[in-house]
């Protein structure tokens, strides 16, 4: 197993790199919100609206929309920390799992632009979501059949 969580290990190391682009991008989700809050000036915190004049609004919905997709990522990107590392561990095709990796990765970014960057009507932001989903769901799946068999 030690050999497994190593740099010289592709598979680990390509993990490794999109665990990195996918906490940078739920930091980025933090700096979007404040941005879009002083953009507007809309505050949730008396304190704030002080400090940097605007108002006390707890429902703008531009402001809403951001952190609507920053906690969709709290609520998706640590299921694929996990099961990412255990697929890791039982030594996958190592092809398989870059791709898997990279598809993880592009849906979940793919998924903020078309939430909140360039917003895309529906099914754009479903279809990167389940696109997620059934990368999570693949790794689990081949996870569960590697321990038992």
């Amino acid at each position: 197993m030690k050999d497994l969580l190593v740099f010289n290990n592709e598979v680990f190391r390509t993990y490794a790199f999109h665990v990195v682009l996918l906490v940078f991008k739920m930091l980025l989700m933090s700096l979007m919100t404040a941005f879009q809050r002083m953009k507007k000036k809309v505050f949730v915190s008396p304190e704030d609206t002080s400090f940097m004049g605007g108002i006390l609004k707890y429902d703008d919905a531009d402001v809403e929309r951001v952190r609507r997709a920053h906690l969709n990522d709290l609520e998706n990107i640590p299921a694929f920390l996990i099961t990412g590392l255990i697929f890791v561990l039982i030594n996958p095709n190592e092809t398989l799992a870059l791709q898997l990796f990279r598809l993880y990765t592009l849906c979940r970014y793919l998924h903020t632009i078309v939430y909140v960057v360039i917003v895309i009507r529906q099914p754009a932001r479903t279809l990167m979501f389940f696109g997620g989903l059934l990368v999570n769901i693949t790794m689990g799946v081949m996870i569960a059949m590697k321990v038992y068999e």
